[in-house]
């Protein structure tokens, strides 16, 4: 009998992630898309897999956690847009994982993945009580990625909070990459502080890109030290109340951003979804 991608997935810590994708592709092949609830859908696989990334693009995307939603389906709707780097927040590691794999095995899509976890949680990621689930950051490259960081702010407010850096290339460039998740909604007294401290690293590039949710319009106060140093990858977007940003969540308002620091914003986009209370936000860039 044929197991479902999600758990074949997970069979990947004994085995090699290629035997994985292998054993995904013939078990879809057999049996088709499984019921509803279940990994697969119909509509999660395109009629043909892409073939490479936008070496351009990237892309952030926080998850929701907890949420009913299928890895195969998160897997389809970053595939659709091909970006080079996606950062993702309110990711269990688990999750990354299998998103990783089914990105390769039904979308010909290789990524690199590095982790920013916060948290070990059960509630929130699963796995067994003694070896709960990461959950945090994550940031997938289709390049390799270096000099890895991940820092967890001083207070993090209800939850711990953090940011997860590495450097990785955008366009044929080398290119330090932020992700980060700041704290909740009315915490600004918390935000104030990670801002700070998220501002202190990021001024220390020549070339940066901020990718996460901030839990914050552009007119929050405390996002100042970011506006200071980079600007929004949507150039009609700022903190003036004349600004013109579109929003990233389901309740309407901008929390989501793709700060750039000496690159260039080229198109940009806001991606509805029904898998996530955030959507999906890309930017095609300029490095040089």
């Amino acid at each position: 009998m044929c197991v479902h991608t999600e758990e074949a997935a997970v069979l990947k810590s004994g085995g090699s992630r290629l035997l994985v994708c292998a054993v995904a592709l013939a078990c879809w092949a057999l049996v088709g898309p499984s019921a509803p609830g279940g990994a697969l859908s119909g509509g999660s696989l395109p009629v043909e897999a892409v073939k490479d990334v936008l070496p351009n693009r990237v892309m952030t995307w926080n998850l929701c956690n907890p949420c009913d939603a299928s890895n195969l389906d998160r897997a389809a709707e970053i595939a659709a847009h091909a970006p080079q780097v996606v950062g993702m927040q309110e990711a269990c590691a688990r999750d990354v994982d299998r998103i990783r794999d089914y990105l390769e095995a039904f979308h010909g899509l290789v990524y690199h993945v590095e982790y920013g976890t916060v948290l070990e949680n059960w509630g929130r990621c699963g796995g067994a009580p003694w070896n709960p689930g990461g959950f945090g950051q994550a940031i997938l490259s289709a390049a390799p990625m270096t000099d890895r960081v991940n820092v967890e702010y001083p207070d993090g407010g209800s939850e711990d909070r953090g940011y997860l850096a590495v450097t990785t290339e955008v366009g044929g460039r080398p290119v330090r990459v932020f992700n980060t998740h700041l704290a909740q909604r009315r915490q600004e007294e918390f935000r104030k502080d990670q801002v700070r401290v998220l501002a202190t690293e990021v001024a220390r590039q020549d070339r940066a890109i901020v990718l996460g949710d901030f839990n914050a319009v552009p007119q929050a106060p405390e996002l100042g030290p970011m506006w200071d140093l980079a600007t929004d990858a949507d150039p009609r977007c700022h903190p003036s109340p004349v600004g013109t940003c579109a929003p990233t969540t389901d309740w309407q308002s901008k929390f989501d951003y793709v700060f750039l620091r000496g690159i260039a914003p080229g198109e940009h986009r806001v991606v509805p979804t029904e898998h996530s209370d955030h959507d999906m936000l890309y930017s095609d860039l300029d490095v040089t």
